[in-house]
């Protein structure tokens, strides 16, 4: 019995450790690099937990215009899957990986990836958005959604989560797809929401790219 325990013990304290280990990034415009969590995007604000280098965490409110990218170091949810035997993922070994927050709000979010042309790439997205008064949905968008309508993608679904390379208006879906997308042209990737109207959106997608 105390075997046992020592060993439920030892296995908490390396999963304690491994979870302090793990950060989120924020590059701000002007250089800086902050580590902590990301706790919550709302009308243009980030909520993020900061590590301080004396130790512990102080709650800070950073304007999404101040930075330049967001990364997250975060598990996939199929990691955990695959902790009880499910096979959740379609993606081949060996592949880079980066997460990224894309706010509902901005129009385009830079990744940090690059791409080349006709590479194959996979995404992992979680979370929902609201993309309207009253409407909220997650990155396969708003289900039913009628095929016309000034947005990126008029054939696709509201707020769907979509890509492009560079500036190109050669858009294409991502949603809720797991399975391999290949792009056409080499560049810069970004992610948006296939919406017309951004100034009502509030929330985010949190998004793997495999690459």
């Amino acid at each position: 019995m105390k075997t046992r325990s020592a060993c439920a013990l030892a296995g908490m304290c390396c999963m304690s450790m491994f979870a302090s280990l793990r950060a989120d990034t924020l590059t701000l415009k002007d250089g800086r690099r902050v580590d902590g969590q990301v706790i919550a995007i709302r009308d243009g604000v980030i909520e993020f937990e900061q590590r301080r280098a004396q130790g512990g965490r102080e709650r800070v409110m950073i304007d999404r215009v101040d930075v330049r990218r967001i990364e997250l170091d975060d598990v996939a949810e199929e990691e955990t899957l695959g902790a009880r035997g499910v096979d959740a993922s379609p993606r081949p070994a060996g592949l880079r990986e980066r997460a990224t927050v894309v706010d509902a709000a901005v129009a385009w979010n830079d990744t940090g990836v690059d791409v080349r042309a006709d590479q194959t790439v996979y995404f992992l997205a979680k979370d929902r958005i609201r993309w309207a008064p009253g409407r909220r949905d997650g990155p396969e968008g708003e289900h039913n959604s009628p095929a016309v309508g000034p947005r990126p993608m008029p054939g696709q679904r509201r707020a769907a989560l979509i890509g492009r390379i560079g500036d190109s208006k050669d858009y294409f879906l991502i949603g809720d797809n797991r399975g391999p997308i290949r792009v056409g042209s080499a560049g810069r990737l970004y992610l948006g929401v296939n919406d017309d109207s951004l100034q009502d959106n509030a929330g985010s997608f949190r998004v793997t790219v495999f690459y």
